[in-house]
């Protein structure tokens, strides 16, 4: 699978390496070019047992790349993993400002059927908003594509993060249809030998 994780925090970081460590071709994304240059020079952002290697190694097999720009990546992949950080305003209510930034480029580039896959952490109702915002893009372009947006929450304990995503105890997923279900059984199988881990959540009428 071509897959595109954007945000190289904490999870974006575990999760691009994760799926390339599965024979994923992954590209991670961030905004700040010194960033990504730093990561391909070997220097990670975050310390987390077990990454440095795991990244070294995929990227080095040529299955972990890295980019600021997003645009450049959309051509060709299916699956979008959005795993930006999402700050607590003074209200205490989550800034989804990076988030809708996401959604609204995805709208202006998207031209193939795609999954969008929600890892940031955020409040219920999200994945609605970034619906909309994306088809609000997609009808300026006046174009008809075919997407799905996916809530994956990520459950990943500090100093045992690579181990967490690489053997995950559960996997929750919630889906807006069966071609959504499909795509994230297909991602999430080598992961999960045992079906019964991948809790997939639908709404009543799908």
């Amino acid at each position: 699978m071509n897959i595109v994780v954007i945000g190289t925090g904490y999870v974006g970081l575990v999760t691009g390496a994760g799926f390339s460590e599965m024979g994923n071709n992954v590209t991670c994304v961030d905004s700040d070019q010194a960033k990504i240059e730093s990561i391909e020079a070997g220097r990670l952002p975050i310390y987390e047992p077990g990454l440095d290697e795991l990244v070294s190694r995929n990227a080095k097999e040529g299955r972990l790349h890295f980019t600021s720009r997003l645009p450049q990546t959309i051509p060709g992949a299916h699956i979008f993993v959005i795993a930006v950080g999402t700050p607590s305003k003074e209200d205490g209510s989550a800034d989804l400002t990076h988030v809708m930034s996401v959604a609204r480029e995805l709208g202006l580039h998207l031209k193939e059927p795609a999954t969008i896959v929600n890892k940031s952490t955020v409040p219920i109702g999200t994945a609605d908003k970034v619906r909309s915002t994306i088809q609000a893009e997609l009808e300026k372009r006046g174009v008809r594509v075919e997407f799905d947006v996916v809530s994956n929450p990520e459950f990943l304990k500090q100093g045992d993060a690579v181990a967490d995503f690489l053997r995950p105890d559960r996997v929750i997923v919630g889906v807006e249809n069966e071609r959504a279900a499909e795509v994230m059984r297909n991602l999430y199988a080598p992961f999960i030998r045992n079906h019964e881990r991948l809790l997939l959540m639908k709404p009543r009428d799908s």
